[in-house]
């Protein structure tokens, strides 16, 4: 049996979209394969039903019948009432993937009173374009041949790396909310050179081409970001000048404590529950 025949989405939330789309994208599933719901936002799955063609439902109970992989895709709060509202429909063999900030699988192991294999996944917004960094980690009840399961699924939207479960704090700080940091460094950049009086348009342009560069040599050159970075900096050049703004303004120190930040979140997230 295809482990991929029916995958569903407990959550039909940006995240959720994000993934669909992704694996839509790719061709790695149908869109009959996919099944959503949510717990009450008729709007939300109606509009999820007519632009992907997928199986939206509101009964939960149905979404998770005969689902190889079920995906837990909601708010970290509100994951407790959505896996107990479910712990009598789901068995040991189904695979549950969890993509909730902070929740650990043990938490949703304890929820489900069942030995089912639990993975926790972090994947980003950019799924939507096949290019999410996701690290994945297994649970106690999860083997070798469940993480490979989760590899080959998120290996679809992007990137995607195995890490301990005691390091997934830390990854969903950085890979995971990275995105939102690299949007807020290019909207400073756009303003500083609209307020240097360069068209926006023009600013745009070279910003988005510039980070696209970037990353594209960041992971192809081979060199780590500290080589790439000496090799654009020139001596008393302007790339030199411009770094040392950064630097005496502590830029490493600032972009230490945003990761820390939303690191110690997760962690605070899980421990609430």
């Amino acid at each position: 049996m295809n482990i991929f025949n029916k995958i569903a989405f407990i959550g039909a939330g940006a995240m959720s979209e994000a993934i669909i789309a992704g694996v839509l994208n790719k061709g790695f599933l149908n869109a009959e394969q996919i099944f959503v719901t949510n717990r009450s936002n008729k709007e939300r799955l109606s509009y999820m039903q007519e632009r992907y063609q997928i199986q939206c439902v509101q009964d939960r109970e149905e979404a998770v019948q005969d689902a190889n992989v079920i995906i837990l895709s909601m708010q970290p709060f509100d994951l407790k009432a959505a896996v107990q509202s479910l712990k009598n429909s789901i068995s040991s063999n189904q695979l549950i993937i969890s993509v909730a900030a902070g929740v650990s699988t043990d938490y949703i192991s304890s929820l489900l009173n069942l030995d089912a294999p639990i993975i926790r996944a972090n994947p980003s917004m950019l799924a939507f374009i096949g290019h999410s960094a996701t690290s994945i980690a297994k649970g106690i009840t999860a083997t070798d041949e469940h993480l490979a399961i989760g590899v080959t699924l998120f290996q679809t939207i992007g990137k995607t790396v195995v890490s301990e479960e005691a390091d997934m704090h830390i990854v969903t700080g950085l890979a995971g909310s990275g995105p939102a940091y690299i949007y807020y460094l290019a909207e400073a950049m756009e303003k500083s050179a609209i307020e240097l009086g360069l068209n926006e348009n023009i600013a745009t342009e070279l910003i988005s081409q510039t980070f696209l560069g970037a990353g594209k040599m960041l992971q192809q050159s081979g060199d780590s970001a500290k080589e790439l970075k000496e090799k654009v900096i020139s001596p008393e050049g302007t790339t030199e000048a411009g770094i040392n703004s950064l630097i005496d303004y502590k830029f490493e120190k600032i972009v230490y404590e945003c990761i820390k930040s939303a690191r110690n979140r997760s962690v605070e997230l899980g421990k609430s529950m």
